[in-house]
């Protein structure tokens, strides 16, 4: 692996590091800075297609339910990567606020570097 690809999934877990947090701290801006625009999510048959980042959070929220607390990567296992893209095979679980699980779920991201910043452009998921 040369030093390029390296730097690129370094840049791309840092991506990974800063959308969880953001996600469990509510901050729609700090997540949005995470995602490409348009950003795509393809999930029980069906993409969904985000513009821009208005409704993201929300989106999210709907989708995870009112007893989701928090979410924690598990494993970030590099699929492929090169100097501008990298493939995470993610799994991740849901918790409540009582740490009790919501669920485990499995995902594919595609992290990016376009126009000098580095985000999620696309994935696709097992979670609801």
């Amino acid at each position: 692996m040369n030093l390029l690809t390296e730097q690129a999934i370094d840049c791309a877990k840092d991506v990974m590091a800063a959308h969880i947090e953001a996600l469990n701290a509510g901050d729609g801006g700090a997540l949005a800075a995470t995602l490409h625009f348009p950003h795509y999510r393809l999930s029980a048959g069906v993409l969904k297609t985000w513009l821009d980042a208005d409704d993201y959070l929300a989106d999210f929220l709907a989708r995870a339910g009112d007893d989701w607390h928090h979410s924690v990567w598990d494993q970030l296992n590099v699929i492929a990567a090169e100097s501008g893209k990298v493939h995470l095979d993610v799994h991740f679980t849901r918790y409540r606020a009582d740490d009790s699980v919501l669920g485990k779920y499995r995902s594919l991201w595609v992290l990016a570097e376009l126009d000098g910043q580095w985000a999620a452009q696309l994935r696709s998921s097992f979670a609801p």
